[in-house]
């Protein structure tokens, strides 16, 4: 498994941050790559874990399951729709208070293909390019407040 990570001060308290990861369905209102996006269904009894939402960028349909739902701190994802050989792939997002109200939020993409050398290789590669994406999903969060980079 192969894992990216990327970092950014956003000029919010994590509660305020939290409340817009969270509200799961809303995606599309502050990403600017995503085009669309809705709750499909909620977890079972209503719970946050194994809520799904559509997302549709471009061409391309996603369904996005919660498996980790820790408010304010943590929220993780899977990515289902994605071509068969990019394997499994995550997002885990991380929340940490900063100095004068501000938050340190963490993009985690994880990549899951196989065990042989080339899945490693391929692996490696699904997270470079989870890389830009996620540069762009933490710029369309911070854009909510004024940001800061971390460094």
């Amino acid at each position: 498994m192969a894992h990216t990570s990327r970092t950014r001060r956003v000029g919010a308290p994590p509660q305020t941050v939290w409340e817009v990861l969270a509200d799961f369905g809303s995606v599309s209102y502050w990403a600017q790559s995503v085009d669309h996006s809705c709750l499909l269904h909620p977890g079972p009894d209503g719970g946050p874990i194994g809520s799904a939402r559509r997302i549709q960028i471009g061409r391309t349909t996603l369904i996005e399951r919660i498996i980790e739902f820790d408010e304010p701190h943590t929220l993780s994802y899977d990515i289902e729709g994605l071509p068969a050989m990019l394997g499994r792939l995550r997002n885990r997002w991380e929340l940490r208070p900063a100095a004068n109200q501000f938050t340190a939020v963490t993009l985690t993409t994880s990549a899951d293909i196989g065990t042989h050398l080339a899945q490693r290789l391929l692996e490696r590669v699904a997270c470079r390019i989870a890389a830009a994406g996620s540069d762009g999903l933490l710029a369309g969060l911070a854009s909510q407040w004024k940001d800061h980079h971390v460094a």
